[in-house]
């Protein structure tokens, strides 16, 4: 039994503050990149990409990590070259912050060049984790027992946050 706890107007709600918060910790910044993790994660990314151009004449790039999930330890490329965000702000951003394996992974593959500062992004924090990784921004926080599940359902007209 799946049970909506987010509405497509909920979570596009959440993402436009995410945007006003990211704009605010890059005040100091020309340019914003903002890094979703392949599938939900970059969807996510380029709905907080869409509200930070409507409300800032930063710079804004958006790339994709590409990652296998599974084994993160494989190797890890983005849509953008490694030149484009050397030297400049990150935000990682992903959909739902489970144990923390994957964002901090996609973290790891940012640090092997110099950047100005690196942050991380999700639409749902689980408060599960089993690595030192937390959300800089997060739409919504929930405490959730291990065997429940929380999935992004991304959909054109939207997407909806489930509990499974």
């Amino acid at each position: 039994m799946s049970e909506v706890i987010l509405t497509k107007d909920q979570i596009e709600h959440k993402l436009e503050r995410m945007a006003y918060q990211i704009l605010e910790a890059n005040s100091a910044h020309d340019c914003i990149v903002i890094a979703g993790i392949m599938k939900n994660g970059y969807a996510v990314a380029k709905r907080i990409a869409y509200y930070l151009g409507q409300i800032s004449s930063k710079e804004i790039l958006c790339c994709e990590i590409k990652m296998d999930k599974k084994n993160p330890l494989n190797s890890i490329s983005t849509s953008l070259d490694q030149e484009e965000y050397t030297n400049k702000s990150v935000t990682i951003v992903d959909d739902v912050l489970h144990s923390g394996t994957t964002l901090i992974y996609a973290v790891r593959h940012f640090l092997n060049v110099p950047l100005k500062q690196c942050k991380t992004a999700v639409l749902v924090d689980r408060n599960h984790k089993k690595y030192p990784v937390k959300a800089d921004f997060k739409g919504v926080s929930l405490s959730t027992s291990m065997n429940e599940n929380i999935s992004i359902r991304v959909k054109e007209e939207g997407f909806t946050a489930v509990l499974e």
